[in-house]
């Protein structure tokens, strides 16, 4: 029996706000789960961060736009464009908010492109929390932000992990391979007139982990309730207390909000970024998070964070 892990984290590409400056770049973060590879928003030179941080895009096949500011999506066309000039095979999905297909065929049209791959779009209602994309191993719900214009943030749950083998027990009851997959799905093993209870042979599955990316919004305990308990946290911070008023008139939020809705919302861990362009030292921005949630860490570019602890599967 190989232990093998279950990668969850999530790397940051982009972590300044609407200009780049002091060497950080517009939003842009990956997820990487279990080896599949999801892009959340794609600011200017997040192709060229990819690239820095030797991600294969080739390995993207969805990607979520939060919202259509150009911070958060004017690298989207020119990653589109690499991929046709490279030759990409397989669908690329995209998730927004309404229009964004109406843009790309804009563009499309005037620059007389014909994409060699299919591309699709699916539309985010921002108006409710729902789940938008699911596969075996994780499921994608929108977070309802509160921003000048239609914005939803993502949140990636795992989906319930199957019961784990207890290697001893297998040996010390003569389970066949046969019946390992039945003993993880929770079923008894049946061994001609005796019955060995599940719970004898197997050990209980590790919590599934969650990851809230939380993009531009006023301070908003609405969404408290969706975020509730999750393992990591992203959540703009684009002020420090001090520009409270600036941060209510440009509907963004402060370190210390940020801290807050992560202490209300009783998560484990929580990233702050969407910086402004008039803070060089982010230092003071994480300490002052840390007076209201102390374990608050820095979007810093190139970093990546675990989603939770790790969870090894074993393979038979």
């Amino acid at each position: 029996m190989i232990p093998t892990t279950m990668t969850f984290d999530v790397t940051i590409l982009g972590s300044n706000s609407a200009l780049p400056a002091h060497g950080r770049h517009p939003t842009s973060q990956v997820v990487n789960h279990n080896e599949k590879f999801y892009l959340l928003d794609c600011g200017e030179g997040t192709q060229m961060r990819l690239s820095d941080l030797k991600i294969k895009r080739s390995k993207i096949d969805q990607i979520f736009i939060s919202h259509f500011h150009g911070d958060h999506y004017y690298g989207l066309i020119g990653l589109i464009t690499s991929y046709h000039l490279l030759q990409r095979q397989a669908p690329l999905h995209i998730f927004s908010p309404r229009g964004l297909k109406e843009i790309f065929d804009a563009n499309f049209k005037y620059s007389q492109t014909h994409l060699v791959f299919d591309l699709q779009f699916h539309e985010i209602d921002c108006n409710q929390s729902e789940v938008i994309y699911e596969n075996d191993d994780i499921s994608v719900k929108t977070i309802l932000m509160n921003h000048r214009i239609p914005c939803t943030g993502f949140l990636f749950r795992e989906k319930k992990h199957a019961r784990k083998i207890n290697a001893e027990k297998i040996q010390e009851y003569h389970v066949p391979i046969s019946a390992i997959a039945d003993l993880k799905k929770g079923k008894d093993f049946i061994s001609g007139s005796e019955i060995i209870p599940n719970a004898e042979l197997t050990l209980d599955p590790s919590p599934e982990r969650t990851y809230a990316f939380c993009s531009d919004t006023l301070f908003n305990e609405g969404i408290i309730p969706t975020i509730e308990g999750v393992d990591l946290l992203y959540h703009e911070s684009t002020f420090m207390n001090e520009s409270a008023d600036r941060a209510a008139q440009t509907f963004h939020s402060t370190t210390l909000q940020a801290a807050t809705i992560a202490q209300k919302a009783n998560v484990k861990k929580l990233i702050i970024g969407h910086f402004s362009a008039k803070y060089s030292d982010l230092n003071l921005m994480v300490e002052e998070a840390r007076t209201i949630f102390p374990n608050t860490e820095l979007a810093l570019e190139g970093e990546k964070f675990e989603v939770g602890a790790a969870v090894f599967q074993p393979t038979l």
